[in-house]
């Protein structure tokens, strides 16, 4: 019989006397490490277990090793991301560094705006100054960007991560005073503490709110961030009430607060009222995109490109040194030097990375210079000369009718009753190329084209006109009815030769 040694715990061991002397114990370590590595799927070849042999030299083999040697393969199994997973997780990051405007590291070429105003914020969250600036550039510019940058930034530090408190309000969205206060009290969780009370003004409602995050003396006071996006927005507010007391708190010695307001005006101080101005530091950052191609190829590699810390190492060096042979490719360069040249906003390459990034798949795993040429055709495809693909042949002598009199007039407006003289001049010519239609037929034609938003009415609703005597104007230049003209399929050709003859 053998003999056991029964521990306190659950785990049985085979005692070291009874393995050496008995040959059974040693097939029963090498039993039990089989059956283990079986329920998980493992093979003790897999990672380096050699089963001992009757009165051989490896009886050394103890069960502790061989199950942490089959723990650990089974980790490695389950870190080890497949194919499929790897691209779906790159999509995944890269989408949302597109989406959010979020970048793997500081904003480019825009690096002493990016000091100044980490200075400007460090003395609020740090020291408990009070700062106000505007940050003024173009749409796109990277104005929200670069601020999300600091921000991160700066709440890395963790006493500024635990005191410093944010109030993001948009001009789009608050309209009002009212409901920017709301918005105010919403965000700093005041709202059990404000209850039912009610305030005389304003500034007595927006002071109790900042007497309410106080936990002392100004020392101790939290700063309170508070972002304007569309700035220029709140200046048309009712007083500039919002303004003035934001202002007026960043002057005076009371709690720490920072008004940041991001606008694409560079006029926007005239809008400021003489009491508002005055309460403002006049500090400005200008964000302007004055980098050059070379530096806008970086960029494009930057955003496409996985962070060293990616799941799969491997995965991520191969999309990375893909990513590189892309920015060293002549036509990937011939569609990036149009981009730039039309615009040199973030927002438009994000949307080319965008769609190129979308046509990866399983079967297509990388992004291909013929991915690029796709994503800028759908980014500069004319909407308006796509909405002329679908209409019917009538619709299209309608438009043609009216090319006509516009080159005729001189670009002046005109009325259903001159294009449909227009159109039936072309019928008595070409009649059996084109169907001569009734009147009301051709007038639901006509306010087809009006529904589209292919051409707009010179009057207003008030002023009661007969429709087929109401001035309109027509939206589409040459080039765009030409360009779709060729691609329009079945277009007869009579058309198509009325389209290009002079006048009619």
């Amino acid at each position: 019989m053998l003999k056991r040694v029964h521990p306190q715990n659950k785990d049985e061991r085979w005692s070291q006397e009874d393995k050496v002397q008995n040959a059974p114990g040693v097939e029963g370590v090498s039993r039990h490490a089989r059956r283990g590595s079986r329920k998980l799927g493992v093979k003790l070849e897999d990672v380096g277990v050699d089963c001992p042999e009757v009165g051989g030299e490896s009886l050394k083999l103890e069960r502790g090793t061989v199950w942490a040697k089959i723990m650990s393969k089974r980790k490695s199994k389950e870190n080890c991301l497949t194919h499929g997973e790897c691209i779906s997780q790159a999509q995944r990051m890269l989408r949302e560094r597109f989406c959010h405007q979020k970048i793997p590291g500081k904003p480019f070429g825009v690096e002493s705006q990016h000091k100044h105003l980490l200075e400007l914020l460090k003395r609020t969250a740090v020291h408990g100054e009070s700062n106000s600036v505007l940050i003024v550039g173009p749409r796109g510019a990277g104005k929200t960007m670069l601020l999300n940058c600091v921000l991160n930034e700066l709440l890395e530090v963790k006493h500024v991560q635990e005191n410093v408190l944010q109030v993001q309000l948009n001009g789009l969205l608050q309209t009002d005073d009212r409901i920017a206060l709301k918005e105010i009290t919403r965000q700093l969780h005041l709202e059990n503490v404000v209850g039912d009370k009610v305030f005389g003004s304003f500034a007595e409602n927006l002071a109790f709110l900042l007497e309410a995050l106080k936990k002392g003396d100004r020392s101790s006071s939290r700063p309170v961030v508070f972002i304007l996006d569309e700035f220029d927005l709140f200046a048309h507010h009712k007083n500039q009430t919002l303004l003035y007391n934001l202002f007026d708190v960043s002057q005076s010695a009371q709690t720490p607060v920072a008004v940041i307001g991001l606008t694409c005006r560079l006029d926007v101080l005239e809008l400021l009222e003489k009491r508002v101005k005055s309460r403002f530091s006049h500090r400005q950052i200008h964000l302007l995109s004055s980098f050059r191609f070379k530096q806008y190829l970086e960029i494009f590699k930057m955003q496409l490109s996985l962070p060293e810390d990616f799941t799969d190492r491997r995965f991520a060096e191969e999309w990375n040194q893909n990513i590189k042979s892309l920015c060293e490719d002549r036509s990937v360069e011939d569609v990036l030097q149009k981009h730039f040249c039309s615009s040199k906003d973030f927002r438009s390459l994000h949307m080319l990375l965008m769609l190129a990034l979308s046509r990866v798949t399983v079967s297509h795993p990388a992004i291909k210079p013929t991915d690029l040429l796709e994503a800028s055709r759908l980014c500069t495809m004319d909407s308006k000369a796509n909405i002329l693909h679908g209409l019917s042949v009538l619709e299209l002598c309608l438009i043609i009718a009216m090319k006509h009199l516009s080159d005729i007039y001189d670009g002046e407006p005109f009325n259903f009753q001159m294009v449909h003289n227009e159109f039936q001049k072309f019928i008595q010519r070409k009649s059996h190329s084109v169907h001569n239609f009734e009147k009301p037929v051709v007038i639901k034609a006509f306010e087809h084209l009006h529904q589209l938003e292919l051409i707009k009415p010179m009057e207003g609703p008030s002023v009661r006109t007969q429709k087929e005597y109401q001035l309109v104007k027509l939206l589409l230049d040459n080039s765009q009815i030409m360009d779709a003209l060729q691609k329009y399929p079945q277009c007869p050709t009579d058309v198509k030769q009325w389209a290009a003859s002079a006048f009619g």
